[in-house]
């Protein structure tokens, strides 16, 4: 087999925006794409990124195994950009322990909650920014679900939002660009916010404490985690626990769940239809703007030398390099029409006309397979509700000028609307 740089091009002066300044990082690797094909490497950084978007090489990547090729390394070396080691070392509850069944049920009904609240504090008329509206709700879901009695309400909700603004993980792929003075402040403002999340944490442990007969939920099981613990060691490693779960949960689904109210709110008879109480439409609906919003890059850092058919051949991987592909090239180019919005392309979960694509795993809201994301029935079900929710209550307008843009720097996640989304709305 050969070696990547024997056979495949480089793409020269392109480099990724944690490295060096881009403008688009999704249009330049689009760029590449256009200049050398579907399969080429990057060197950046002084790291080396195999990309490929054929419908075998990104079948070979779906396929690959995590013990060889690793999403969590991916996912670490990007967030660990933006947060301070503390974050991750010597975690004893993990975001990928969220999803149990009964877990999602009280997901939900604290989203209920947050959903209540949300309509208090909107009252019966006004301006808000959209993106911020579905921010801030899913800081008091998230926040009720996992971090302890009193901390999604009052001055430790507001406290902890405060605090969890500064340590969103997503500004490590939304603004790789600012990610050099993070590193050359030291993380000051990452640090001084992760005190600040213990500070709260530890009183709502207290609480908590007080009251023993009531222990129920994932709070709990993080507290009963670090239960043989002394006291310091306890309080700073139940926070940290919080602090991850809530950083790796939230943005992503929020900030779809924006893009779906965006779309909805500019198509009217799909916004009547979900307004109407339509929850499969709503879904759909959800799918289609969460394909659409994808500025994800899907990376597996690659930990033993692997064999990967690109499509055109079969090249031997190095331990170190990256193989990647790029969700909003794929979303929007396997095949005609598909950078229109029409949530009728889904059924249920599935395109309905997957089979007409040259490999179904070309298109995607949440991934495939063993790489797909665990979150989604959560996901689906959460903005489904928000949705139905929100404009069965309130009439909403946009005031945006034209059609909200991402962040043009975004490479990786949902994105970001780059300008404020403000919307009127007038309760029913």
């Amino acid at each position: 087999m050969a070696n990547p740089l024997d056979v495949l091009p480089v793409a020269d002066g392109i480099g990724l925006p944690w490295d060096v300044a881009v403008d688009d990082a999704v249009g330049a690797i689009a760029t590449a794409r256009a200049r050398y094909g579907d399969t080429f490497v990057v060197e950046s950084g002084g790291g080396r990124y195999l990309f490929t978007f054929s419908p075998t090489g990104v079948e070979s990547f779906y396929a690959l195994g995590e013990e060889t090729a690793s999403k969590g390394v991916a996912d670490f070396l990007m967030l660990r950009r933006k947060l301070p080691d503390e974050v991750f070392a010597g975690r004893r509850l993990l975001p990928s322990s969220l999803f149990r069944r009964d877990d999602v049920t009280s997901y939900l009904a604290n989203l209920d909650g947050a959903l209540d609240a949300t309509e208090v504090e909107l009252g019966e008329s006004g301006t808000v920014d959209l993106f911020a509206l579905t921010r801030r709700l899913g800081h008091r879901m998230g926040l009720a679900s996992w971090a302890g009695p009193g901390c999604a309400d009052g001055d430790a909700f507001e406290r902890l939002v405060r605090a969890f603004d500064v340590l969103d993980g997503s500004d490590a792929f939304v603004h790789p660009d600012a990610m050099a003075a993070v590193a050359a402040s030291g993380m000051r403002a990452e640090r001084a916010a992760l005190t600040e999340v213990s500070e709260v944490i530890e009183a709502s442990l207290r609480q908590h404490d007080s009251t023993p007969e009531v222990r129920a939920g994932l709070f709990s099981r993080i507290v009963d985690a670090w239960a043989s613990e002394p006291p310091d060691v306890r309080n700073r490693g139940i926070a940290m626990d919080i602090a991850l779960i809530h950083i790796a949960s939230m943005s992503n689904l929020m900030a779809a769940l924006g893009w779906a109210l965006v779309d909805v709110i500019v198509h009217p008879d799909q916004l009547r239809l979900v307004a109407d109480g339509d929850r499969e439409l709503a879904s759909s609906c959800a799918l289609e703007s969460t394909r659409l919003a994808q500025r994800s890059i899907m990376a597996r850092v690659v930990l033993e030398p692997v064999a990967f058919d690109t499509g055109v051949g079969v090249v031997d991987v190095p331990k170190g390099w990256t193989i990647a592909t790029l969700l909003p090239l794929l979303n929007t180019s396997a095949a005609a029409g598909l950078e229109d919005w029409d949530p009728s392309r889904w059924h249920r979960h599935r395109l309905v006309d997957a089979h007409a694509l040259p490999s179904p795993m070309l298109v995607t809201a949440f991934g495939h397979g063993r790489h797909s994301c665990p979150a989604q029935p959560f996901s689906l079900a959460a903005m489904t509700m928000a949705m139905t929710r929100l404009v069965g209550r309130y009439d909403m307008r946009p005031e945006w000028v034209g059609y909200p843009r991402p962040v043009s720097a975004q490479i990786g996640g949902v994105a970001r609307a780059a300008d404020p989304c403000p919307v009127g709305y007038t309760k029913r």
